[in-house]
């Protein structure tokens, strides 16, 4: 019997093969992605990180475990220690400041993604959460193996690739899923059924965060 994470993972497979090969994660890989849409990227990652955190948090607080609730709280803190490592490293780096930091605007991907997390964890299930919270784990994960892969000699972007491909990341998202199992295999069918919908909406943010950031996306109107 295949375990739910199987199927949450098969069940998107294409979408994966498309992940890899949008023009940001080919450009990344090859060393040849434009420094604009990096710094682009990595600001929007910035403001995510810190939605992502706080989600994160709500879990560890509604976790009926033990070991769930430090797993989340850790991966909090790590994903507030890692917005906090962007600032001293990418963002310094390709010359964003505070002060433009601070002035910077969610684009419409990253303000979806993050709201639907948010929204989800104020008034969704422990279960719905757990699911929409994986794939930022195991779709970067995936990720950062197969560019690890083709990385060009010398690239650029290589601390990035090896964030996370590294076996600190990959142990992270392993009791991730393993969490998501745990709680699919207490839940109805019902239940299970909004864990799918919610994982792979999740899994489709995914793909148009890193679009958006090939393309510098911008609201189409402003106030």
């Amino acid at each position: 019997m295949t375990k739910f994470s199987d199927d949450l993972w098969h069940g998107i497979d294409g979408l994966l093969t498309k992940i890899l090969d949008l023009p940001f994660n080919r450009d990344l890989a090859s060393g040849t992605l434009d420094a604009d849409r990096f710094r682009f990227y990595v600001m929007q990652d910035s403001l995510y990180l810190n939605s992502y955190s706080r989600a994160l948090s709500v879990a560890s607080a509604k976790s009926p475990t033990t070991e769930a609730m430090l797993f989340f709280a850790q991966s909090a803190q790590v994903a507030l220690e890692v917005e906090r490592a962007l600032h001293a490293g990418f963002l310094h780096q390709f010359g964003v400041s505070d002060a433009d930091l601070a002035a910077a605007q969610k684009s419409p991907a990253c303000a979806g993604y993050s709201n639907f997390l948010l929204a989800t964890a104020a008034t969704g299930s422990y279960e719905e959460l757990v699911a929409a919270i994986l794939p930022c784990f195991w779709i970067y994960w995936h990720v950062g193996q197969e560019i690890a892969k083709i990385s060009a000699p010398d690239n650029p972007y290589q601390a990035w690739v090896d964030t996370y491909n590294a076996p600190a990341f990959a142990d992270a998202v392993k009791e991730a899923i393993a969490i998501t199992d745990a709680t699919a295999a207490a839940a109805s069918p019902a239940e299970r059924q909004r864990m799918v919908t919610a994982f792979n909406l999740c899994s489709v943010y995914e793909w148009m965060f890193w679009d958006s950031a090939y393309r510098q996306e911008q609201w189409p109107v402003t106030v």
